[in-house]
């Protein structure tokens, strides 16, 4: 039998996801095989591989929506529209697998999202060609690596919530991800939020908190 938070929706506005990274396949089968039977309860699978995925009854795998960049797969359809507007804003391509992650995230819960990807420090010119498009969204996500200086001048830029998800991209002294860590921490951008390294889905999940605020 498994333990899930149906109630998690009502009490914190967004269902509870199945993180899959180091469940056996046996474990996430049966977790998929009891919620198939809900279908009026939409479940994220979170950091779930393809290697997984041929662990686990085809019969249930064939009712996941699976989208390989992001490790992510939809049971039972998306949640219901909702208000607010979130851009998730990336550095660069190899920050993809992350930025994917926070958009089907967000997608999921029902919330509008648009990635605009590639404007980096390194071509500023860039960023600024579309920051007035970027202001006209409620939450701004910032998903970056190396030195992840891209947080810091969103937070010097648009007044709305700024959350940066610092990635593991990088060479060298980038060390996985604990530069970036410590450039969003130690920003001088005001009140921007930092989460944990590649952590998508939790810079998603502070977005869904803040939008929360426009349902009362």
């Amino acid at each position: 039998m498994v333990i899930y938070d149906y109630d998690r929706s009502e009490r914190l506005g967004m269902p509870e996801a199945v993180y899959c990274e180091g469940k056996d396949g046996a474990s996430v089968n049966a977790i998929l095989a009891e919620l198939s039977e809900q279908p009026d309860h939409p479940v994220l699978f979170t950091r779930i591989s393809e290697m997984q995925l041929k662990q686990l009854d085809p019969k249930l795998t064939n009712q996941l929506d699976y989208d390989a960049v992001s490790l992510t797969a939809i049971l039972n359809g998306c949640c219901p529209a909702r208000k607010g507007k979130v851009a998730i804003v990336c550095a660069g391509t190899s920050d993809l697998s992350v930025a994917r992650e926070a958009r089907r995230t967000l997608e999921f819960t029902g919330i509008e999202t648009e990635l605009v990807v590639d404007v980096g420090v390194a071509g500023i010119h860039r960023l600024l060609d579309r920051i007035d498009h970027i202001r006209g969204f409620n939450v701004i996500i910032v998903i970056a690596g190396m030195d992840a200086a891209l947080a810091s001048v969103m937070g010097g830029l648009v007044r709305q919530p700024v959350i940066g998800v610092p990635t593991s991209v990088g060479y060298g002294v980038a060390s996985g991800g604990t530069t970036a860590l410590n450039s969003m921490l130690a920003s001088c951008g005001q009140g921007i939020s930092v989460t944990n390294i590649d952590n998508g889905f939790g810079g998603a999940c502070a977005a869904i908190r803040i939008l929360n605020m426009l349902e009362k």
